[in-house]
């Protein structure tokens, strides 16, 4: 198999850089770089001097770092050039690794390599990169659970009852003339109901983990000049909203990601909603109510002060929070002081904290859990949603009497979903797919 290289750090100016080597060539290439290194060990780093090949001249002082395979991260021979961040300096090492014999990396080879070696299966593969893309602390720890394998195991526990079911049936196909017996039937139907609820459990926790991997998509909305911006700009504590008296000043929206309790919010500021004969303010009107459709809860933003009581009707299908801003000015004695809702001041500050609680309130209905294990990948939902019909296609034919054979196509089907999570069952395609969004270098 080819030597590969990639730059393993992210791209631009740094203290430090890391180029990896992952192959059979690794530890000679790094050698031929830094001519005067030897007696390199194994876990040890080495301070050595990388030379212009024509002139003899230094190019930079680097830390090589050697990992004997298979006890690396690829399960080859791996180094790791840690040298100055600048990217002149990193693109003429990429170039004489090229010369010397290795080959640029594709996106995610190097996991892909730890997968093919076994030192990792494809769910803890998606998890190493879920957990570079994570956003937040409750991101990062769904992330290292299932790179630890608890997702794996868990799995495994099911897998293993599911084989023995099928063991016990494909005996009974074969060597067995009459009907299992009743207590052999209950055994079968108690295993089966344990692992079906045990992986539905696990497919109904995916509402709660696609939350905390994409985000939650928090619309702003209301009538103009309620202080939509103003309160965006204080949510998100950064100026990136234009704030005036105008009303109308809003004409698109405008996204920030935040952290709220750690899960990621992402919050928009719209456009006010108002009937008007500008053009470009309707079309922006026109965007509020897509980001509206598309959001999982909205904050309905009226002024303490305003006479218009009702909450706006356009958010009715959806969770929202009524917000009441201005609180720092006087209220009139008409005014809505009874209003149900969430009493804010963009301008100071007010009651911010309280509306962070309540947004997390409303998004911990839907079991947003920050500590148990919870699916974060859309593959692995599918696969959990597949096996689950299966099974109970099996409970349904067990239910009826139907013969051995017929119930052992869906628990085989089952086992084979319940294998595509963590790889044994994996066709080219499938990992192709899966390793083209990973970064290079990873």
């Amino acid at each position: 198999m080819s030597t590969i290289v990639a730059l393993s750090t992210p791209i631009g100016r740094g203290a430090i850089a890391v180029v990896r080597l992952s192959g059979g060539l690794s530890l000679s290439i790094a050698k031929a770089l830094c001519v005067e290194l030897d007696n390199v060990k194994a876990r040890h780093a080495t301070l050595s001097e990388i030379r212009y090949p024509q002139t003899g001249e230094i190019l930079d002082e680097v830390l090589i770092t050697f990992f004997e395979g298979p006890h690396s991260v690829t399960g080859e021979d791996v180094v790791e050039i840690s040298c100055h961040g600048s990217p002149a300096v990193v693109r003429q090492i990429l170039d004489l690794t090229l010369h010397l014999g290795a080959r640029l990396a594709d996106p995610g080879e190097f996991t892909l390599r730890a997968l093919s070696n076994h030192k990792i299966n494809l769910s803890q593969a998606e998890a190493i990169r879920d957990l570079i893309a994570a956003q937040t602390q409750a991101a990062v720890k769904q992330a290292s659970r299932q790179i630890g394998g608890e997702l794996s195991t868990r799995l495994d526990q099911f897998k293993d009852l599911l084989i023995k079911v099928i063991v016990l049936l494909e005996s009974a196909l074969e060597f067995v003339e009459d009907d299992l017996p009743l207590t052999e039937v209950n055994l079968i139907e108690e295993r089966l109901g344990y692992v079906r609820n045990g992986i539905n459990g696990l497919a109904q926790s995916y509402a709660a983990g696609r939350l905390l991997q994409e985000g939650i998509k928090v619309a702003i909305v209301g009538s103009p000049n309620v202080g939509k911006s103003s309160l965006f700009n204080r949510l998100v504590d950064q100026d990136r909203a234009i704030v005036t008296p105008l009303p109308g000043t809003t004409r698109d929206t405008l996204s920030h990601s935040i952290d709220i309790g750690g899960v990621p919010v992402v919050l928009t500021d719209t456009a006010g909603l108002r009937e008007t004969n500008d053009g470009i303010e309707r079309l922006g009107i026109e965007r509020t109510h897509k980001t509206i459709n598309d959001a999982d809860l909205v904050l309905n933003v009226l002024e303490c002060t305003d006479q218009s009581v009702g909450a706006l009707d356009h958010a009715n299908k959806i969770p929202s929070l009524t917000v009441l801003n201005k609180c720092d000015l006087q209220v009139s004695s008409h005014g809505p002081k009874h209003q149900e809702g969430i009493r804010v001041s963009a301008l100071t500050g007010e009651g911010l904290d309280t509306l962070r609680a309540a947004i997390l309130q409303i998004l911990n209905r839907g079991n947003v859990d920050h500590e148990g294990l919870v699916i974060t990948n859309a593959r692995h939902y599918n696969l959990l949603k597949c096996a689950t019909q299966e099974i109970d296609e099996a409970l349904e034919l067990i239910g009826r009497r139907a013969s051995e054979e017929l119930i052992l196509v869906p628990l085989n089907n089952a086992l084979k979903f319940l294998g595509q999570i963590t790889g044994e069952i994996t066709t080219e395609d499938i990992l192709s797919q899966i390793f083209s969004t990973f970064c290079i270098g990873k």
